[in-house]
């Protein structure tokens, strides 16, 4: 039992020593970019700062993986080396005990992955994203499913407008039960412009740089106007857009920007409005077999480097446990494109490489150190 809590606090401190120096390596090539990003714009260095440091989780989530490789090959060629692992054999322990320690702390890191950093990423960067544009430009174009219908937001000089939709087509390029609320534009101060009229129609169509209404009302809002009094009806009305398909299909957004306990009901809420929720569950089973896959990949990078360092050829180990494990990511990540494009059901793109990862590096470790 000592003897694992000993493994344990060495893997603990690898894995945080290699964190830090990520951590540190990412924030100063961010650093520059960030800098070369709003050079043209009015922004000092404390908030390119702030831009970095928010943009630093999602970096840190995306490289876990490898940070879990670098980790456990720092470990085992630190024991290798001090002829701990001998000594651990020598005690009558085989390969496998003695990586129960470090494989215990990966799934507990691979669980507080889940269920507290990805959270804390999908805060940070859509903090990061409002930011940054808010930088660039004062208006943005964002989009939200919600159980009462599509909201759309559209930014521009002329101002924001605010569009909600009881129902709409997959793309969203089409909307039914249309209610659009037009603000003025931000005033010099920044203060934030009024509301200037009420559009409802029964059917709305983006096409290039408007949207099409048909059956529509509008009410002025501006002050000392009776809105009903001066309303207008129109058969068909033209209003000027900065949105394309494009611009919608990618607000939705990456899966990766909603925190894991809120994706269940936000693929519902996809669902119920017209959409495909299909990369969303992906990524959701993906993030749940995430701590699976961090222990595949600390089993085939110690089956390399638990060799005693006597025999040599430390070097070609190492290599050969990262490209492995880059192997693995990277059907990981082909599944997963798979999975998102049905080519393949949900489940198997997101269980079956972890599992089979697992399955490979276990019987790769066997044969290497106690076949």
């Amino acid at each position: 039992m000592i003897l694992h809590a000993y493994f344990a606090r060495r893997f603990a401190r690898s894995f945080a020593m290699v964190f830090g120096i990520f951590f540190l390596l990412s924030s100063m090539i961010d650093l520059a970019e960030q800098v070369r990003r709003m050079s043209s714009y009015d922004v000092n260095l404390g908030q390119v700062l702030g831009l970095v440091l928010l943009n630093a989780p999602r970096g840190l989530y995306e490289i876990l993986p490898l940070i879990m490789i670098l980790a456990t090959v720092a470990l085992f060629i630190s024991l290798s080396r001090s002829s701990e692992l001998v000594v651990a054999r020598a005690a009558g322990r085989s390969a496998l005990k003695t990586l129960l320690a470090p494989l215990g702390v990966a799934l507990v890191i691979g669980i507080v992955a889940v269920a507290m950093f990805n959270p804390i990423v999908a805060s940070t960067s859509k903090r990061y994203n409002d930011v940054s544009e808010g930088y660039r430009s004062g208006g943005r174009d964002t989009l939200s499913v919600s159980a009462e219908g599509l909201w759309l937001r559209q930014g521009g000089d002329e101002g924001q407008t605010v569009i909600r939709a009881a129902r709409s087509n997959p793309q969203a390029t089409e909307l039914y039960d249309v209610t659009m609320i037009s603000y003025a534009p931000l005033g010099p101060n920044g203060e934030e412009g009024g509301p200037l009229r009420r559009i409802e129609a029964g059917h709305a169509q983006l096409v290039q740089g408007a949207w099409e209404l048909d059956n529509v009302k509008i009410w002025p809002l501006a002050n000392g106007i009776n809105p009903e009094a001066e309303a207008e009806t129109h058969g068909h009305y033209s209003l000027p857009s900065t949105l394309t398909e494009e611009r919608i299909r990618d607000s939705f957004g990456d899966p990766s920007a909603i925190p894991v306990w809120e994706l269940p009901s936000y693929i519902a809420q996809l669902e119920q409005a017209g959409f495909s929720a299909r990369r969303h569950a992906v990524w959701f089973n993906m993030e749940l077999a995430r701590p699976l896959f961090l222990l595949a990949l600390v089993v085939v990078s110690a089956a390399f480097t638990m060799r005693p360092a006597r025999f040599g050829k430390t070097g070609q180990s190492v290599l050969i446990a990262i490209l492995l494990g880059f192997t693995l990511y990277y059907i990981r990540n082909f599944a997963q494109v798979l999975g998102e494009n049905g080519q393949i059901p949900v489940l198997l793109a997101a269980w079956a490489p972890p599992v089979a990862a697992l399955l490979l590096s276990t019987g790769l470790l066997l044969q290497m150190e106690d076949g």
